[in-house]
């Protein structure tokens, strides 16, 4: 539906991309929405470039960069432009972390 305005997330099934992460997006004219569930379990094996603008819902994600890490904890703003400068990994600190993420679709 084009118009539609409100996103049930918990009427949506979870999508399982790869071990210890799963997401629900909904996407419209060119714009997406996420939630993000990562586990303990999930590794990123390579870098991954693409740019992130969220904010954390639950628990911890560490965020390694080139020449630092960062962490964010629940209830802060996630904002990497991405690109080979802010190439990333990100890993859990703990059981889970939960984001949800706006991204171009």
């Amino acid at each position: 539906m084009s118009n539609q305005t409100r996103v049930e997330f918990e009427e949506m099934p979870w999508e399982t991309p790869a071990p210890g992460v799963r997401f629900k997006a909904f996407s419209r004219e060119g714009g997406k929405l996420r939630v993000v569930e990562f586990t303990s379990d999930f590794v990123e094996e390579d870098w991954c470039t693409k740019g992130h603008i969220g904010y954390v819902l639950e628990g911890t994600l560490e965020v390694s960069f080139p020449h630092m890490n960062a962490r964010f904890s629940a209830g802060d703003g996630i904002f990497i432009l991405g690109g080979e400068a802010e190439k990333h990994k990100a890993s859990v600190v703990g059981e889970k972390a939960v984001l949800v993420l706006v991204e171009t679709a």
